[in-house]
């Protein structure tokens, strides 16, 4: 499910994006002052080269771990590792602002302890690369203004955060077969998306399932759907198609939903076995 969010066009979101870009800026001279490339600096780091070059562009907020130890590799002298305290009051002022429709499930997102996606036509949000979001956002019609794009593009990377943070949320993906084959954003995005799958499907708490296309029989062919469970309180069900979305609190049919995504998990494949035919699609590219 594509699920969209929007930076907020105030002051305060605006300083933030001019502070990250300063910091990308100067993790670049860094870098590039070393002799390192961004790939070589983030596997010195434990990030991808994604993550570095988002960062170096301003389009992801530099945590503070990340600070601290590139400024330790890089020779910062404390450069980096002084900006903590500025990129924190940044973050805390600027707001991801979504759209009315979706600004329920943001929320319950940001608390959730448990968190079971659905996915027919689309790659799910979370799990998507900076790329295929871009491409994704850039094609929708009718057309996005560039800094829109922009803007959704670092919101959707900032919603991935719930996945690494402590403690995260245990989650299970089921994601259609026929999502993993098309090409979006075309080979090179779409290999890179393949791969950010098999990074993610390596997290503890992350269970990726893929539902084959050859299955000939399906207990839920009416759409994708969510199950969240905010802390301290009930599971929820959540719908969402061309931009409509619906949040179901009522039990029996949160129970339906429920016992429908225990059908498809069951006739899914495993996930050793989807991994496999992950890396089985990413060879053919």
């Amino acid at each position: 499910m594509e699920l969209d969010g929007a930076i907020d066009g105030s002051d305060d979101s605006e300083e933030a994006a001019d502070l990250f870009r300063v910091v990308g800026r100067q993790v670049r001279l860094l870098r590039e002052r070393a002799g390192l490339t961004q790939r070589e600096l983030g596997e010195r780091l434990g990030y991808s080269e994604e993550l570095i070059r988002s960062l170096e562009r301003g389009r992801r907020t530099p945590q503070p771990e990340f600070l601290d130890a590139a400024d330790d590799l890089l020779s910062a002298g404390g450069l980096l590792r002084s900006t903590m305290e500025d990129v924190k009051r940044a973050k805390a002022r600027a707001r991801v602002k979504h759209p009315a429709w979706f600004n329920d499930y943001a929320k319950l997102e940001r608390q959730a302890v448990e968190l079971h996606d659905y996915s027919t036509l689309a790659m799910p949000g979370l799990l998507q690369t900076e790329d295929h979001a871009r491409a994704v956002f850039t094609s929708r019609r009718p057309l996005l203004p560039d800094d829109v794009v922009e803007q959704r593009v670092l919101a959707r990377m900032e919603r991935q955060e719930i996945l690494t943070s402590w403690p995260p949320p245990l989650t299970t993906f089921i994601i259609e077969e026929s999502v993993l084959r098309r090409p979006i954003g075309g080979r090179g995005v779409h290999c890179r998306q393949l791969e950010k799958l098999v990074e993610f499907a390596g997290l503890r708490s992350v269970e990726l399932q893929v539902m084959p296309t050859y299955v000939d029989e399906h207990p839920s062919l009416g759409g994708p759907f969510i199950l969240i469970t905010p802390k301290g309180r009930a599971q929820m069900g959540y719908l969402e198609v061309q931009n409509i979305s619906k949040l179901i609190t009522d039990l029996e049919e949160v129970r339906m939903l429920s016992a429908r995504y225990g059908s498809i998990r069951g006739q899914a494949l495993s996930p050793r076995e989807s991994l496999v035919l992950i890396e089985k699609i990413l060879g053919e590219q």
